[in-house]
């Protein structure tokens, strides 16, 4: 982005002194006012390598946001500087007027604004686009500014021949059309600074509502909001998710989330979630157990909710490491029902039955929609950490769905608690991603020794 504004930087400087020159030498107000013009692009060039070198530093103590303001800040500055020109020309036109005087008209002067057409031309496609593949706001008001030059440049030529024909009023009407074309264009530019500096909202709230609203596991989204320029986004979102979902589910719903607003919108810079708990909803007694028993270290499935006469009964089946002996079993399931019957007052009775981790019956006959649920698993798991060995998925029938069981082969150095967490985050996104599997169980075991589990 620097090297094309040093660029175009040379090519405004030279254009803007010889039309100033030859403007000065002729007495021709149109033309010093397309000087003047000029010598704001180039101005705004030297404003736009600042505020491009301040905006590239990364972020600080002081601007943990980064220092991406300093080139919409540049920005607005270059329209400050179009007014300001817009007001030098005035003066001189006014001057003429009161004054009086005709321009002499040369071969040279048309000479200066034929080439500075061409110059200009070159200048603003090559700007333009520069700016749409960096998405720069810079350069893109830059080429603005320049592309007012053409049209500008065309009517102090028209100026100049109607002056040779004996017209010289002309010269102040096409000065007085400058001072219009300038001051517009850098309200323009200030206006649409104005706008990020004042963090209008970037991206349709309704449309990244809609684009969220199947995300599983996500309840309700509350309020979007967006800011920045066009390709530096800062998006803020508050949602409602279950009041039962564990940490590990809502990082797998965030992380969706985030995943559709990027893919739509591929210049977002930041992305911040915030969860709040549904409270007026109706409870999930499924995954208000798997909460509980998530926090105790423990796994449930076929979660079953019984309806009693003042509240519910539920049962299921409680996962415990092998090899407990059954009164250490029995003290943790029993920990289990207290912490449930403690969340949920109307629960009145909570019937588990223990049994041995990875003991759940024999494997699923696969149809072809189980085969497909079964791969696009794998296929997750494998996105997630590809680094990790994934295989021998099996699906097996469960109350609602189905239960999977996965093999996830890391390296023998990696600690329990990382292996631990790694097979966390796959099944709780799992679950959250695919609705249909009810649970999700992956056992971890060291590449170099196959026969043994993390």
């Amino acid at each position: 982005m620097r090297r094309v504004l040093w660029q175009v930087l040379v090519l405004n400087a030279l254009v803007a002194l010889a039309k100033l020159a030859i403007g000065v030498m002729t007495g021709a107000v149109a033309m010093i006012a397309d000087g003047f013009h000029s010598s704001m692009d180039a101005a705004s060039n030297v404003i736009g390598l600042v505020g491009i070198k301040l905006a590239a530093q990364p972020p600080d103590a002081e601007h943990p946001y980064g220092h991406r303001r300093f080139e919409t800040l540049a920005t607005l500055a270059i329209g400050g500087m179009l007014l300001v020109a817009a007001w030098e020309i005035l003066q001189t036109l006014l001057e003429r007027l009161l004054n009086g005087g005709e321009p002499e008209v040369t071969p040279a002067s048309f000479a200066v604004m034929i080439a500075t057409i061409a110059i200009n031309l070159g200048v603003t496609l090559y700007e333009r686009r520069r700016g749409h593949a960096l998405r720069s706001d810079i350069l893109l008001a830059d080429a603005s500014h320049t592309a007012s030059d053409l049209f500008v440049s065309l009517s102090v030529i028209a100026s100049l021949a109607a002056s040779a024909l004996g017209y010289p009023w002309a010269d102040a009407v096409v000065a007085l059309v400058i001072v219009f074309v300038i001051a517009r264009t850098g309200l323009g530019i200030i206006g649409q600074s104005s706008r990020v500096l004042a963090d209008e909202q970037t991206l349709n709230p309704d449309k990244v509502t809609d684009l969220l609203g199947d995300v599983p596991g996500l309840d309700e989204i509350v309020r979007v909001r967006s800011r920045g320029p066009a390709d530096a986004v800062y998006v803020d979102i508050d949602a409602r998710i279950n009041r039962s979902v564990t940490a590990d589910h809502a990082y797998a719903i965030a992380k969706a989330m985030k995943e559709r607003i990027r893919a739509e919108y591929p210049d977002i810079e930041e992305i911040q979630v915030n969860f709040a708990p549904r409270r007026d909803g109706p409870t999930d007694y499924g995954l208000e157990a798997r909460a509980v028993a998530d926090a105790l270290g423990l796994s449930v499935h076929e979660i079953v909710t019984i309806p009693q006469q003042r509240g519910v009964a539920i049962e299921m089946h409680v996962e415990v490491q092998p090899g407990l002996t059954l009164s250490e079993a029995h003290r943790q399931a029993s920990e289990l029902e207290s912490q449930l019957k403690e969340r949920l007052p109307d629960v009145r009775a909570v019937l588990t039955h223990i049994e041995p981790a990875n003991e759940h019956g024999s494997p699923l006959m696969l149809t072809d929609a189980a085969l497909q649920l079964r791969d696009q698993a794998l296929a997750r798991a494998r996105e997630l950490f590809p680094k990790a060995e994934w295989g021998s998925p099996t699906l097996r029938l469960t109350m609602g769905g189905y239960a999977l069981t996965m093999r996830c082969g890391l390296p023998g150095s990696v600690s329990v608690d990382e292996a631990h967490r790694i097979a966390e985050q796959v099944e709780s996104a799992l679950r959250t991603e695919l609705p249909q599997l009810q649970r999700v169980t992956i056992h971890t075991e060291p590449l170099d020794e196959p026969d043994d589990e993390v």
